[in-house]
């Protein structure tokens, strides 16, 4: 009967699911999280207040934004330790957010200087499609800008009312 019982405990430890994982697979894990530390670190004040922090993990990131050099980097791996032992998912979360948000600006901007060019080029038929998506923006303004930028462009004069345009789309594209 003991020998049965022997044979009983090791088919249960087969059973049990093993999950094996490599010295090198909890390094890469550990530099990840380090990695995001750093990160975090380096956001602005505005944007850290987004991102969901406990009281020790804040207090490890303030204080390694007033450290320099080796104490600096020491505070950094502290922070990735910290991480380790916290659920990072809705700090990922967040922190995807921010960056996705700065690049999101950054195409708008871009989207900015493409209407501008075609102002330029194509005049009333972009000033009519920017009215249809952008009701605020004054078709007398659009067209004054575009036939100054012309202007200067023809007697190669510095451009005020080129970058004017930009930023009378953008005053009026971001506030959308």
């Amino acid at each position: 009967m003991r020998h049965k019982n022997k044979e009983l405990e090791w088919q249960e430890e087969e059973d049990e699911e093993i999950i094996w994982v490599s010295k090198s697979e909890i390094k890469r894990d550990a530099e990840m999280l380090k990695q995001l530390g750093q990160k975090i670190v380096d956001l602005p004040e505005s944007s850290l207040n987004l991102i969901p922090l406990d009281d020790q993990l804040a207090d490890a990131i303030q204080l390694a934004r007033r450290l320099s050099r080796e104490s600096y980097r020491r505070q950094i791996q502290y922070i990735g330790k910290l991480l380790r032992q916290r659920d990072v998912e809705p700090i990922q979360a967040a922190l995807d957010k921010i960056e996705n948000k700065h690049n999101q600006q950054q195409i708008l901007l871009h989207k900015i200087e493409a209407y501008r060019e075609a102002l330029l080029s194509n005049g009333d038929e972009t000033i009519t499609e920017l009215l249809n998506e952008y009701p605020t923006l004054e078709r007398q303004k659009l067209r004054a800008l575009i036939r100054n930028a012309l202007k200067e462009k023809e007697n190669n004069t510095p451009p005020k009312a080129y970058r004017e345009i930009y930023q009378y789309l953008k005053e009026h594209i971001l506030d959308v």
